[in-house]
């Protein structure tokens, strides 16, 4: 009897739970009604939601039965192709679409589909609260019926008048047409990849067949593929694919479309093993430039669906002049020889003044060859950067943060950190030389110092004003000993900053979007002061020195105020022979800015960039900086107020003549404990600054007014280069991404760097126009150095390039941290 009443109770406490359970939603689903109209008459500050509605387009059956693609407009706003290039297109009535396959996009995009009226209720509750908790647009609400309104009629903004017009046509267009007819122009229109439009065109590209022959895994990745057609791309990313795959087949499962069996039966099919082999498709004109429209179109929140489905009108930055020339140079052997097939190359040209990126050249693809997303060498690599980077972590800093003149003396001496002996290309020391002769002759030991006096943080808060992103660095990155590697668009926006005057502006594809309501959005960001104006002159002014008697010599163009920087990297371990793994160079006038890098894919023994080939990044420059810059107007480089010029060198404004830069030695970890300098150092210390005092004195004794009240100022004088008629090397430091053989501890693997001949503007035999090598202007002799440096070390004796170096010597120019194993070989 107990048992009766206890179970009689229970019974008695579900039935009262019940009427509060409906009371709760009954509660909610007003609350949200209230907070709907609530939103609906605040908005905009008085416009009514009538007015919205009255400026809603018309339903028109021609916008609802077929997608529109994107179309993209040049520079000058003429159209020059879709977004989605060639298009394929095969319209499935609804009555040939399998009911498995409807159930399994209801089950996906909206599992109430044939129970409400357009707009799902208890959706939009939920997309409320997250908009509420998150901002708004976090989440959305859209029903099947209110995307095919949305991809039909409207832009894809996510605005509380779009939403509202979007929810009253989804609620005439139910009335209007049925649910079958409403899923029927749902399935034709989205976007599947690979140009596939509509669930029958899907099938077919993907699996080779018709619909009714689908599997239920292969039913269950179509029905996930709408939402980031690329993003899950089953022939490129079929680990995510997989996923995707996987999360629609529970959804089937869940609202009982199929069993739980037959859910894992249908994820246990491997996707490799389901998707037909795809065959090549021919990108449209322009590929590299569209890779970077969509990626930068992304990145300012229009998502890839609708992209390919929106019809919007995308104005782009496109120069097609130089987009045209840039193809043709990379791909052809008319303009620049090139050693092989093999052989890639990347090149970004952008407006110096604002970020536009105007031509992009991604491969040596001809037109015909390119593949729709294929590798983008000039956005797509992360690559050493070499010396390349010099102007932008070692001296670029040096001046902003520490006011150093152009003709500040550094010491190039042996210098040893965290146990590892740092070197110069040509494993000589040349004693107290200008800043500038140090960048112009691209020795490591004197950026490493200046690195060191500006200290990482400074020099990663300057590289991060240029557009970077460095999360951390260390002694290597000062040479360019990247963990990872940077690409050719990183860089030009990087070097565009100095010809600006110091204002960066982030590179961009875009100007404004226009979508199908005639709503216009203008693309702009803002322009960053990333330097000050006496920085970026100074260091425009050094890199003019580089290109006029350095080591980018090649890449001058006659008419054209040109300033740039060279960037060669070290050959990985295993790999012997006379060149380097990537060969750039990125250079400048008051107009263009381009960067270029060229290389392998994968460096081997047969396939790095020879010393002759490394001249081809500098040709390639030219020839599209040439060709850019033709008929234009192009301003040389103009000094600010704030820098000051004596002689031929420049100091900041309010600065006197800098003293000795004195070097900062980094310790080992095992040597902390030990003194940084012994007893007879410190004494030569005080020798040489009680000499450089009276130097000081002396050159304020010059300085006096003359009878006839000018002054005479003497700048001072750059060392001396060893005796060789190239300019400077050009090896760069490697990294630990597998490109440049960064547990190297046994050698340069250059030949012992003694065989590079002390330059790159290395012609040889290869075919180039003006390839060989050129005599840089004589250098003036240094002043003697009453500090009695060590006498400079010899350069070793070459070996021949195939020998293997020994395991006991330290590599070229190797800078290591204990933090990272990141080790460097010079660069130019």
């Amino acid at each position: 009897m107990e048992k009766n009443n206890s179970a009689s109770r229970m019974e008695r406490r579900k039935q009262n739970k019940k009427p509060p359970k409906r009371f709760r939603k009954f509660l909610t689903y007003t609350a949200v009604t209230f907070l709907v109209l609530f939103l609906v008459i605040v908005v905009g500050g008085g416009i009514t939601v009538f007015s919205m509605i009255k400026n809603a387009p018309e339903l028109n059956a021609q916008n609802l039965k077929y997608a529109s693609s994107s179309t993209v407009y040049d520079m000058n706003s003429k159209k020059v192709i879709s977004i989605n290039g060639k298009e394929k297109r095969d319209y499935a009535s609804i009555k040939d679409i399998p009911p498995r396959v409807r159930n399994a996009f209801i089950a996906t995009e909206d599992v109430r589909f044939y129970k409400h009226s357009g707009i799902d209720p208890k959706r939009v509750a939920g997309a409320i609260m997250s908009n509420i908790t998150h901002g708004f647009g976090s989440e959305g609400a859209s029903t099947i019926t209110q995307q095919v309104i949305k991809n039909s009629f409207l832009s894809p903004e996510k605005t509380v008048t779009r939403k509202i017009q979007e929810a009253y046509l989804a609620l005439k267009l139910e009335r209007e047409y049925s649910k079958d007819q409403i899923l029927e122009f749902y399935l034709n229109k989205i976007y599947f990849g690979h140009g596939a439009y509509g669930v029958k065109t899907a099938a077919k590209v993907y699996f080779d067949k018709s619909l009714d022959q689908l599997t239920t895994s292969e039913i269950a990745l179509l029905a996930g593929l709408p939402q980031r057609p690329n993003g899950y791309d089953p022939v490129k990313r079929p680990d995510l694919a997989k996923d995707r795959r996987n999360v629609v087949l529970s959804l089937m499962e869940k609202n009982g479309y199929i069993s739980e069996q037959e859910k894992e039966k249908a994820q246990s099919v491997p996707i490799e093993k389901m998707v037909v082999k795809q065959k090549e498709e021919t990108g449209p004109r322009y590929e590299a430039f569209l890779q970077q429209v969509i990626d930068d179109a992304e990145k300012e929140g229009i998502s890839e669906k609708d992209l390919f489905e929106g019809g919007l009108k995308i104005y782009t930055t496109l120069d097609p002049d130089a987009q045209s020339q840039a193809e043709k140079i990379l791909s052809t052997d008319d303009y620049v020889v090139y050693p092989d097939k093999q052989f890639q190359a990347g090149v970004v040209l952008l407006d110096t003044k604002t970020g536009e990126i105007r031509a992009i050249g991604g491969n040596r693809l001809s037109e015909k060859e390119q593949v729709s997303r294929g590798f983008n060498y000039a956005t797509d690599t992360q690559r050493q950067p070499g010396s390349t980077i010099k102007p932008v972590l070692d001296y670029g800093p040096a001046i902003e943060y520490l006011k150093w003149s152009t003709n500040t003396p550094i010491k190039d001496e042996p210098l040893e950190i965290n146990g590892k002996q740092v070197q110069n290309w040509d494993k000589s020391y040349h004693g107290t030389l200008t800043m500038r002769e140090a960048l112009v002759q691209s020795y490591n030991i004197p950026a490493i110092k200046a690195f060191q006096a500006v200290g990482e943080d400074n020099a990663k808060k300057f590289a991060n004003n240029l557009g970077l992103g460095l999360d951390k660095i260390y002694p290597s990155y000062a040479i360019g000993g990247f963990e990872t590697g940077v690409s050719p668009l990183k860089m030009a926006g990087a070097f565009s900053a100095f010809g600006n005057q110091g204002v960066y502006n982030q590179p961009t594809t875009l100007r404004k979007i226009e979508y199908p309501n005639g709503k216009v959005r203008e693309i702009k960001h803002k322009p960053k002061k990333a330097m000050s104006d006496y920085t970026a002159y100074m260091v425009t002014d050094m890199l003019k020195s580089v290109v006029s008697r350095g080591t980018g010599r090649m890449a001058q163009i006659p008419g054209l105020d040109v300033a740039g920087k060279t960037g060669t990297t070290n050959l990985p371990q295993g790999v012997y022979g006379n060149g380097s793994s990537d060969s750039w160079f990125v250079g400048y006038t008051t107009r263009y800015t381009a960067a270029v890098w060229t290389g392998y894919d994968k460096t081997g023994s047969n396939m790095y960039v020879r010393k002759d080939d490394q001249v081809i990044a500098k040709l390639i420059f030219k020839q599209l900086m040439s060709h850019a810059s033709q008929g234009k107007m192009t301003a040389d480089f103009e000094k600010p107020g704030s820098v000051v010029a004596r002689g031929s060198e420049l100091y900041v404004q309010g600065t006197s003549v800098p003293a000795l830069a004195q070097p900062k030695y980094a310790k080992s970890d095992e040597d902390t404990s030990k003194s940084d300098q012994t007893e007879e150092a410190k004494k030569e210390e005080d020798v040489a600054k009680e000499k450089d005092k009276k130097e000081e004195e002396k050159k304020t004794d010059q300085e006096k007014p003359k009878d006839d009240g000018t002054t005479t100022t003497t700048p001072d004088t750059p060392a001396t280069p060893p005796k060789d008629d190239q300019g400077g090397s050009d090896q760069g430091g490697n990294g630990d991404n597998g490109q440049g053989g960064s547990n190297q501890d046994g050698g340069n693997n250059q030949d012992d760097g003694t065989n590079q001949d002390h330059g790159t503007d290395q012609g040889g035999d290869n075919g180039q126009d003006g390839g060989q090598q050129d005599k840089p202007d004589t250098p003036v002799t240094p002043p003697k150095d009453d500090n009695k440096p060590d006498k400079p070390a010899k350069p070793e004796k070459p070996t021949e390039p195939t020998t293997p170096p020994k395991k006991d010597t330290i590599q070229s120019n190797s800078v290591s941290s204990n933090r990272s194993k990141a080790q460097s070989d010079t660069s130019n």
